[in-house]
């Protein structure tokens, strides 16, 4: 052999040794070398963020401006999908089945946790078919009424419900969401018979709340306040234990001698079970990081919303938590849905 040829086995023996010690040092990790590769790489192609409401809505924005956040720190266009139907559950079913490669994820609310009861024959389930990513921010509930309702605070809205009981339609973004629960929790607490309306998200229902075609609502704080400041809709009450800084004049339900009463909603990215490990840390990190920045607080502000640095496990466990502690809510409801 030359000499030439005995350098290229030299370097093909280098390189081999070096595939061999990565291989290694990959298996040692628990992870597979194509998965480390994955992760190394990501994202190398646009992301989708699958949203099961309308655009408008509150989980709508929240995946917007994280979406936002993501593009710029990773260098990849991360697109918001808007899916809706089934209570999030189309959308939820279909991020269950994508590919675990991190290249599909969803934006997923607390009424996810709360379907897991709500729908007895739901495909999904929360904690086994997904991995948790990153909890986004968390919100609290707003009870609002059309201008066209006499009522000036929650004592008013009962008396008047209960003398048009027959009249009266409340509504939600959907069967299972929080909005829909608060609703529940409402008509359970004051004895009201009013009727449900399920809407496919919060702008759609909003639109009619203004329009007078239902009567009140417990929406999500960002995606009614707006309507509030702009005088097209009533603020009543928060549905949290505490007044939110956001509309600090505003009472809680239970100040409003609606008790007990605490419910908020909550938002965050979950990916199929199975995504790399590195890739969900990745996105984490990013999203965390995107919490400093200020006009993310600015936007978290505007919101009522509030951000808190989390890691995937401690996400992962707080959603175990949400599905059982909404399950006795659910089922005391009576609500249920085939």
């Amino acid at each position: 052999m030359g000499s030439n040829s005995r350098g290229m086995t030299r370097r093909q023996a280098v390189g081999t040794a070096a595939s061999m010690a990565a291989t290694g040092l990959a298996a040692s990790l628990g992870v597979g070398v194509s998965a480390a590769h994955a992760a190394a790489d990501y994202p190398s192609k646009p992301v989708r963020i699958i949203v099961g409401f309308t655009p408008g809505g509150t989980t709508d924005v929240v995946a917007r401006i994280l979406a936002k956040e993501l593009t710029q720190a990773l260098g990849q266009s991360f697109i918001v999908e808007n899916k809706p139907g089934g209570g999030s559950n189309i959308a939820t079913d279909y991020v269950a089945a994508a590919p675990a490669d991190g290249y599909t994820l969803l934006c997923v609310a607390v009424t996810s946790a709360i379907n897991q009861t709500l729908y007895p024959k739901a495909k999904f389930d929360l904690t086994r078919d997904f991995d948790a990513v990153v909890l986004g921010t968390k919100v609290p509930n707003i009870l609002v009424v059309s201008n066209n309702v006499p009522a000036k605070n929650v004592k008013e809205l009962i008396e008047w419900a209960r003398a048009n009981n027959d009249k009266i339609a409340y509504a939600s973004s959907g069967s299972g969401t929080s909005i829909h629960m608060a609703g529940e929790m409402f008509k359970s607490l004051t004895g009201l018979k009013t009727q449900h309306v399920p809407y496919k998200g919060s702008a759609p229902a909003i639109t009619d709340l203004i329009g007078g075609q239902v009567q009140f609502m417990f929406d999500n704080m960002p995606s009614a306040w707006p309507q509030v400041l702009g005088g097209k809709l009533r603020a009543l009450a928060v549905t949290t234990k505490t007044r939110s800084p956001t509309a600090p004049d505003i009472p809680t339900m239970e100040e409003s001698g609606v008790t007990p009463f605490d419910v908020s909603s909550w938002f965050g990215l979950i990916a199929p079970k199975g995504t790399p490990k590195d890739v969900i840390e990745k996105i984490n990190k990013a999203v965390n990081a995107a919490f400093d920045k200020a006009e993310v607080k600015e936007a978290y502000a505007k919101l009522g919303a509030v951000a808190e640095k989390n890691t995937p496990q401690q996400y992962s466990d707080f959603i175990k938590k949400e599905v059982a502690s909404w399950a006795p809510v659910v089922k005391a409801s009576g609500a249920t849905v085939d």
